[in-house]
């Protein structure tokens, strides 16, 4: 036994000494990149009626969480007590639908996660909605949605189906099959406050809103304007249609809304190093990133800082030259202004709660001119100038 203790000894130190070297490189990063105690002070102007915070983990399905509080958020305005709806049962139903897609285009189709907000429309339009205590898709012992080895599987899946010749016929039941293993299957009737629904009773009788009733919005410098057209970006895989307006209008459409007390859905990018989850700020910096020195990058994101204003064709370029993506969104609940009274507007989003502002975050509208994907809203919400230059009582 003796001859052992020397080698033992020796591999119990070598461990030991390379946790500590990965300790203290791990509290040497913390250190380095420790942020600065931010000094802004925020004023609420309008706050409207919106749920908790949720956390849509390792699954890139902001659209339905989004689409949902939105909705939400419309039960509230309606005057009914709102209730969380499954985000997952949502994303689901339009995997099924976009799959659908992806078979009859022969693959031509981009396969993911990623949606569009109307996504969240068409799905209760045809499918219904379901309470999210009903249908959490999680499994085992998760506390969050991760899709991370469905999504591959599923595509794979797929990809191979859209190779044979002739398609299989029972391709969907396998692919539900797939989706049942890794979410849950889907109760056909399911208890809620002492009585028994149907997806489809629970989103008439329940939540008792008319997808019909909402419109989508988008602002590119090559289609007319005030006319409809379909948004060229891979979560559109629906290929549904915007009214296109011109970028200034953009945020007058989000204020008339909240002015009236109605909430908004947008769609963003959120890769621009004027984005700052942990402080909860995004705005457009007025002097390039990479023109910064280190203290300016450090305290972009301290206090209230200038910004630079954005043209419609500098937001056409970042859009055309892949700068501006489609790859989040968030819920928009309100206006604030900062302590030199700049107004923002209040963002709500799906990441948890691990931020300055417990999971909302404050945009100037700058930023919104220029990331702005879509948004969406109540047909209501539109000032009258608007929906007679879209002829919305044509719609």
């Amino acid at each position: 036994m003796k001859r052992y203790k020397r080698p033992v000894i020796i591999l119990l130190v070598l461990v030991i000494g390379a946790l500590l070297v990965n300790y203290g490189r791990k509290i040497l990063i913390k250190n380095k990149y420790k942020r600065i105690r931010t000094e802004y002070v925020f004023t609420d102007v309008i706050n409207l009626g919106c749920t908790p915070v949720k956390q849509q983990g390792a699954s890139n399905t902001c659209w339905s969480y989004t689409g949902n509080s939105f909705l939400e958020s419309e039960m509230i305005r309606m005057g009914k007590e709102p209730v969380e709806i499954s985000q997952v049962y949502t994303a689901r139903q339009a995997y099924v639908d976009k799959a659908h897609n992806f078979v009859r285009l022969h693959g031509g189709l981009t396969m993911g996660e990623g949606g569009q907000l109307h996504d969240v429309l068409n799905v209760f339009r045809k499918y219904g909605a379901m309470p999210g205590a009903v249908y959490t898709g999680l499994r085992g012992n998760q506390t969050y949605n991760d899709f991370k080895k469905m999504t591959p599987m599923l595509n794979s899946m797929l990809k191979v189906l859209v190779k044979n010749r002739p398609l299989t016929p029972n391709w969907e039941q396998a692919y539900r099959a797939a989706l049942d293993a890794h979410l849950g299957k889907v109760p056909e009737k399911f208890d809620f406050k002492g009585k028994t629904y149907t997806a489809r009773s629970f989103a008439d009788q329940v939540i008792g809103i008319d997808p019909d009733d909402y419109i989508g919005f988008a602002s590119v410098t090559d289609q007319p304007y005030y006319k409809p057209f379909v948004l060229m970006v891979p979560d559109n895989w629906s290929f549904d249609r915007f009214y296109n307006v011109p970028m200034q209008e953009l945020t007058g459409i989000i204020d008339t809304a909240l002015q009236q007390g109605f909430t908004i859905a947008w769609t963003t990018d959120v890769s621009e190093k004027g984005f700052s989850w942990p402080y909860g700020i995004a705005y457009v910096p007025e002097k390039p990133f990479d023109s910064m020195s280190s203290e300016e990058k450090k305290a972009m994101f301290v206090k209230p800082m200038p910004e630079r204003k954005v043209t419609a064709e500098e937001r056409q370029m970042a859009f055309d030259n892949w700068e501006t993506t489609d790859d989040h969104a968030m819920h928009i609940v309100g206006l604030a202004r900062d302590q030199l009274h700049k107004e923002y507007y209040l963002v709500k989003n799906s990441w948890g709660k691990a931020n300055d502002f417990k999971g909302y975050m404050y945009v100037t509208k700058e930023f919104v001119k220029y990331k702005t994907i879509s948004l969406m809203l109540h047909k209501a919400a539109l000032n009258p100038v608007l929906s007679a230059k879209i002829n919305l009582k044509a719609l």
